[in-house]
C-alpha cells in the first residue's frame, strides 16, 4: 500500500484530503508537528507527499528543499498561492507539481496516480530486473516487494534495503553498523530509525508466515534464519 503525507496546516482540509486517499486504497499521514516535518517524513517513510506552502514555522518551500537532501519521492504542492513565482519557486527547489487552491479531489487523485506510476510502476524507467532469493524468500528490490510461498508484501525503501542486506549476507550475521551505513547511504538514519525499520520488517515477515525469521544477536546485529530456528524478539 502506498502511503501519502499530507503536510496541512488546515485540519479540515487535511482530513478530507485523507479521506478520499483511503478511499483510492493509499494510506494517508498526517503531520501533525509542523517544527518536526522531517522527523515525521522519515518515520513514515512515505511514496509521496502533498505539501501546502503557507506553514507554521517554516514555509513549504524550506520543507521541500529539506526532503529533496535525503529522498526523491515525488512531492506536490496544494497551494492558495496562485502566483507564477511561486510555482516556479516549488518547481525549482525539487517539487514535481504544483496545484492551486480550491481544486477538484479527483484532480489531485490523478496528479498522485500519475506520480505513482512514474516513478514507481509502469512509466518508471526500465531497467534490468534485479531478484535476490536465499530458502524460498525472495526480495525484487525495485518493485519494493517480498515474497515467501506465494504471498506478498509491499516494503518501504528502507526495509527493502534491511532485507536485501540479511538476504545477501544470508546466514550470516549482519552488524547495525553495516545497517547504519547502508540506509545512511539513502538518507540521515541514526539508531532509533534503525530500530524501528527493524521492528517493521519484523512485522512485514510476520505477514508472509515467517513469525521468528529475523534473529536479533545481543550486541552484534541480526540475522534472517528460514530453517526453522527461533529468534530472539528486538
Amino acid at each position: 500500500m502506498y502511503r501519502i503525507m499530507i503536510c496541512e496546516d488546515d485540519p479540515k482540509l487535511a482530513a478530507l484530503l485523507s479521506g478520499h486517499l483511503e478511499k483510492y486504497g493509499y494510506a494517508a499521514v498526517l503531520a501533525q508537528d509542523f517544527a518536526r516535518v522531517m522527523e515525521t517524513f522519515q518515520e513514515s517513510d512515505p511514496h509521496l507527499v502533498l505539501l501546502d506552502v503557507n506553514l507554521p514555522k517554516y514555509d513549504g518551500f524550506y520543507w521541500c528543499r529539506q526532503i529533496r537532501l535525503v529522498s526523491k519521492c515525488p512531492i506536490l504542492f496544494i497551494s492558495a498561492r496562485d502566483g507564477e513565482m511561486d510555482q516556479v519557486m516549488a518547481l525549482e527547489y525539487g517539487a514535481d507539481d504544483y496545484i492551486t487552491k480550491p481544486f477538484h479531489y479527483e484532480v489531485v487523485m490523478a496528479k498522485i496516480r500519475s506520480q505513482l506510476r512514474r516513478v514507481y510502476g509502469e512509466y518508471a524507467p526500465a531497467e534490468q530486473e534485479r531478484v535476490i532469493a536465499q530458502g524460498g524468500l525472495v526480495l525484487y528490490p525495485e518493485r519494493l516487494e517480498l515474497y515467501w510461498q506465494g504471498s506478498r508484501v509491499l516494503l518501504t525503501k528502507r526495509e527493502a534495503l534491511l532485507v536485501e542486506l540479511l538476504l545477501k549476507r544470508y546466514p550470516r550475521v549482519v552488524s547495525r553498523e553495516s545497517m547504519l551505513e547502508k540506509l545512511w547511504d539513502e538518507s540521515f538514519v541514526d539508531e532509533n530509525t534503525l530500530n524501528v525499520n527493524i521492528t517493521r520488517v519484523r512485522k512485514k515477515l510476520q505477514e508472509l508466515g515467517l513469525e521468528s525469521a529475523l534473529e536479533t544477536i545481543r550486541g552484534t546485529g541480526y540475522r534472517l534464519v528460514l530453517a526453522g530456528e527461533s529468534g530472539e524478539r528486538l
